[in-house]
């Protein structure tokens, strides 16, 4: 029987090979995918960090008028 008859290369062989292919075609979706992850956490991020600045200027405003309220008492 020539190598090439053989049960591992006729079955075995072209399943491994066909797996190897698509891991690799799927490896690049996964890159996209966590691309895209990472720019909506970085979006996430950014509005985060414009509700913290408005909670800051509130509570200095908040301050503010707890100091004008105890000296118009």
């Amino acid at each position: 029987m020539a190598w090439w008859q053989q049960p591992f290369i006729q079955i075995a062989l072209p399943i491994i090979i066909t797996l190897v292919v698509a891991n690799l075609s799927q490896n690049k979706r996964i890159d996209d995918l966590r691309d895209s992850i990472n720019r909506r956490i970085d979006a996430v991020e950014r509005r985060l960090d414009a509700i913290e600045q408005r909670l800051v200027h509130i509570e200095t405003l908040l301050s503010d008028h707890d100091h004008r309220i105890t000296a118009l008492e």
